[in-house]
């Protein structure tokens, strides 16, 4: 039979990773006992949820990173379709 895993919303997801990043007296270890997940579970949160600093001193998280990378993709896969259409047109 197949093990049934807790699924915890996001809101729940992001509350532990922010409880990781600012308890200066819990480790990590302690707050997967205290709520009942697992420290890979938490490990996996941070690094979509967890914020980073930038060398700007700008905090960001991971999963906005992500989203701008897939839209930097998409931007730069519609560029070389207009420079291909430009040089056809131009040919002309």
């Amino acid at each position: 039979m197949a093990k049934e895993y807790a699924k915890h919303d996001e809101e729940f997801k992001k509350m532990i990773v922010n409880l990781c990043e600012t308890s200066k007296d819990k480790t990590m270890s302690d707050i997967a006992r205290e709520y009942g997940i697992t420290r890979a579970s938490i490990t996996q949160w941070r690094k979509k949820y967890g914020t980073i600093t930038t060398s700007t001193g700008e905090i960001t998280c991971n999963d906005e990173i992500l989203k701008l990378q897939k839209k930097n993709r998409e931007l730069e896969q519609e560029v070389e379709i207009l420079k291909k259409v430009v040089a056809i047109f131009s040919k002309k």
